[in-house]
């Protein structure tokens, strides 16, 4: 017995940082919610500030779902929702891409942010301005095949070679210590690390993807679900899209407030980085799209030819199966 209630006081411990504030329901109210619980991709930022939103601002519950929010596992998203691990996921289009190439049933619901915010930085000392000025530099990376790839569709556009590039695997490092670390350039999401880079004053040359090839401007992150749950209980994912669409609405509308809210839940966070980066996402979340989480046929076309043609992928996907539009409100 002992063993039984420290190991529920531990499960307590590590759930509810994450989770927010279920603890604050009756029992009785649980007992008639319906439990969902959604894998973030990574630790929590402000790419999941509407997730946060949803639960604290009471958007689940009015739904009727007891959302619990938690840290991903060993495996990638896809694979442990395919495996029924979870209910709902955040994702990105490759790994979504990659796991439909493998008959890994799951469906992209909803893009948490418009547009590609990654590039390629560098301090501006380095003198990296085009794809061009890779050559001769290092890169430091997590040893991907598509970093790889990527980088030399944007060198070969320049006729540069990529032979030349030496490829240095960071590990956990972040972006800041492998700059001391005789690494000149890496991929960084400007809508942290960028914003962490300005509040640092270090001055950075940033080269967006999207800018250099229009394939690179996909969906990244998304919400996804495994494709039984889409076909088995669509009311059940219609609520729980319609309760995001309302939690990243209001962190579109009320970013300060939205970033107190994920505080509250992470306090661990950097608050000056949380608050910065919050107000950067507020115009990238729903950026030109008509509603906040739309996709477009041709983005998960366009990144999947690439992929494909670039051998990340031994299969093409159907772009048609991997995402849908329909429970958006």
């Amino acid at each position: 017995m002992r063993k039984l209630l420290t190991s529920l006081m531990i499960m307590c411990l590590l759930i509810t940082p994450l989770a927010g504030c279920s603890k604050d329901l009756p029992s009785q109210d649980k007992q008639a919610l319906t439990q969902v619980t959604i894998l973030l991709d990574w630790l929590p930022n402000t790419n999941h500030t509407g997730l946060y939103a949803a639960k604290d601002k009471g958007y689940f519950k009015a739904e009727g779902l007891d959302v619990t929010i938690m840290q991903p596992g060993e495996g990638g998203t896809s694979q442990l929702l395919a495996a029924g691990k979870g209910d709902f996921g955040v994702s990105y289009q490759e790994e979504v891409t990659i796991a439909r190439s493998q008959d890994i049933p799951v469906v992209a619901l909803a893009a948490v942010i418009q547009h590609n915010t990654s590039g390629f930085a560098s301090p501006v000392e380095k003198g990296i301005k085009t794809p061009r000025d890779f050559e001769g530099k290092s890169y430091g990376g997590w040893g991907s095949p598509a970093e790889t790839a990527i980088i030399k569709v944007l060198m070969d556009k320049y006729d540069a070679d990529i032979n030349t590039v030496e490829m240095v695997n960071i590990g956990s490092n972040d972006f800041f210590t492998s700059m001391h670390k005789g690494v000149d350039f890496a991929m960084i999401y400007w809508g942290w690390t960028g914003i962490e880079a300005e509040l640092r004053d270090l001055d950075l040359n940033f080269i967006k993807m999207r800018d250099e090839n229009p394939a690179l401007d996909f969906y990244t992150p998304v919400l996804i679900a495994n494709e039984k749950m889409v076909t088995e209980k669509p009311e059940l994912v219609e609520k729980f899209i319609r309760a995001c669409s309302k939690g990243y609405q209001f962190a579109i509308e009320n970013p300060e407030e939205a970033a107190q809210l994920l505080l509250d839940n992470v306090p661990d966070l950097d608050r000056e980085l949380v608050m910065a980066s919050q107000e950067y996402l507020a115009n990238e979340y729903q950026a030109d799209a008509p509603r906040w989480g739309e996709m477009k046929r041709e983005i998960w076309k366009n990144y999947a030819d690439f992929m494909y043609e670039n051998k990340l992928i031994d299969e093409n996907i159907d772009p048609d199966k991997a995402f849908t539009n329909k429970y958006l409100p």
